[in-house]
């Protein structure tokens, strides 16, 4: 019998399956070495195609239409960055992603003695 090669993405995908334990998000589907539920993915996608690419104002603020795939992909690493460390988002109580996380880090920690 023959096994395929392992490959690079599911070194993420255990990386990824691991950060959901971490916070806590209940599994709905899933097998080893791969996340629970890709509707957290596929959500964050969906926003990620209206955002930078169906909306023609966004489209136009962000540089668009792209020429090729080195401007896609420029403006696909701008707009993580936006998302994650400058978009303040309601269920996060109107903190970016890095900020409710950096809180969850220091909420979690241990008390020094």
């Amino acid at each position: 019998m023959l096994l395929r090669p392992l490959e690079p993405e599911q070194y993420t995908s255990v990386l990824y399956t691991d950060r959901i334990d971490e916070f806590g998000v209940a599994p709905s589907i899933g097998t080893v070495g791969d996340s629970y539920d890709n509707a957290m993915a596929e959500s964050v996608m969906g926003i990620y195609k209206t955002e930078l690419h169906r909306n023609p104002a966004a489209l136009a603020a962000n540089g668009g239409p792209w020429k090729g795939l080195d401007d896609l992909e420029i403006a696909t690493c701008a707009w993580v960055s936006w998302f994650n460390d400058e978009r303040l988002h309601s269920e996060l109580g109107d903190l970016t992603p890095a900020e409710a996380e950096d809180d969850y880090r220091q909420r979690s920690q241990p008390a020094v003695a």
